[in-house]
């Protein structure tokens, strides 16, 4: 979906197909065909954008066979979907019964990070519309924070400033740029904004940015506007925002608060669980975690890494953050400039939901990701932005 921002700029909206996970090329052309393209239907539009995921065996087969890259755009034009943001943050595994930590690896201080990259960033150049020539990729944030040191850490900075000179070359052969973003996310080396400012400022490359998760922003308590007015002040570049809820529960001291919670505490993905005193930010890695001891002080609210649909908040005792996702919108395309046009609804939980708030048939995941996105779309026009054809 494309939206004209008042200041002239094209501001491209779209959702993230990580909800439909597939390690190869057939399974991501059967995600267009039983998702995408219905999803598109759904919401009554000649074009859809998607924010493609594409795991390292799709990825390597599309970046080393031509012929396999022109059938997925053929598919993409066929089916009235457009590709301009990729997400290259899980590598392989996102669809695996247990995730957990896996997700993290490779880190940027492993070789294999910096390939796989690279090879999303030349599959991109192929696949951006062709009226279109600026793409871009969110990736992990540096890595988990664990085992970390000084070598690791200087090691994925070379790795980094080796990615934007790739990245200018990109550019330079095929008239097609493409930036990447760091996705700070709690529990990693990068976990705020303000933890961005430190290595992007020391790779120092206007190609590699960060991407604002909204849902990683508020577990992590994270105010937009005093997060964003630093970013600006940094120079450092928002790539791409990714539009997502987290998991709020205002008195995680009561009982009835707790059995809620208990009920999103799931095997596949990890749930970090954020609170904040005077002292600081407070958290553990998993929301079993917080509620199974004494990690967290009980009694100030809790917020817990969980991608809930953004138009359907949990029922009470619990919420979503979707005013801090508002309160980031605004700031990111409602002033007189965008200070990013890439934007992705990222929910990709919806099988991780409590039993009775998962879509029990394709249709429904099609009508609540449909759902969602005409949500995204409203509070662009309430913005100020048009929708265009």
């Amino acid at each position: 979906m494309r939206f004209r921002h008042p200041d002239g700029t094209t501001v491209h909206l779209a959702y993230c197909t990580n909800v439909h996970p597939a390690e190869t090329l057939d399974g991501v052309l059967a995600q267009l065909r039983d998702h995408c393209e219905p999803v598109r239907r759904r919401l009554g539009r000649d074009r859809l954008g998607i924010g493609l995921w594409l795991a390292k065996d799709a990825a390597r087969a599309l970046d080393a066979e031509p012929s396999a890259l022109r059938v997925l755009r053929t598919a993409l034009d066929r089916r009235g979907l457009e590709v301009v943001t990729l997400n290259g943050f899980p590598y392989e595994g996102f669809g695996a019964e247990e995730v957990k930590y896996r997700v993290y690896k490779p880190d940027w201080a492993d070789p294999e990070r910096l390939d796989h990259t690279t090879a999303l960033a030349r599959v991109l150049t192929g696949l951006l519309p062709d009226d279109v020539t600026e793409g871009t990729i969110s990736t992990l944030p540096l890595g988990w924070r664990t085992a970390w040191n000084a070598e690791r850490a200087e090691t994925a900075r070379a790795a980094l400033r080796t990615l934007a000179d790739r990245l200018d070359a990109l550019a330079d052969l095929t008239g097609r740029s493409v930036r990447v973003g760091l996705e700070p996310e709690p529990g990693c080396i990068v976990e705020t904004t303000a933890d961005a400012l430190a290595p992007l400022t020391a790779v120092g490359h206007p190609r590699i940015g960060i991407c604002v998760d909204t849902c990683h922003l508020a577990t992590s308590f994270e105010d937009p506007h005093p997060a964003l007015d630093a970013l600006a002040a940094a120079r450092v570049p928002v790539v791409k925002s990714q539009l997502s809820a987290a998991l709020h529960a205002e008195h995680p001291h009561l009982a009835a608060v707790r059995e809620a919670l208990a009920a999103f505490d799931e095997p596949r993905f990890l749930h970090q669980t954020r609170t904040v005193t005077a002292a600081g930010l407070h958290g553990t890695d998993d929301l079993g975690e917080a509620l199974a001891g004494t990690a967290l002080p009980a009694d100030r609210p809790w917020r817990a890494h969980f991608h809930v649909p953004l138009h359907a908040a949990p029922a009470a005792p619990l919420t979503s953050t979707l005013p801090v996702l508002k309160a980031a919108l605004t700031r990111l395309v409602g002033g007189p400039h965008p200070l990013t046009r890439h934007l992705e609804v990222e929910t990709y939980t919806w099988q991780a939901l409590p039993p009775e708030l998962r879509p029990r048939a394709r249709a429904q995941l099609i009508d609540g990701i449909a759902a969602e996105l005409a949500l995204a779309r409203d509070l662009l026009t309430d913005l100020g932005l048009k929708e265009l054809p």
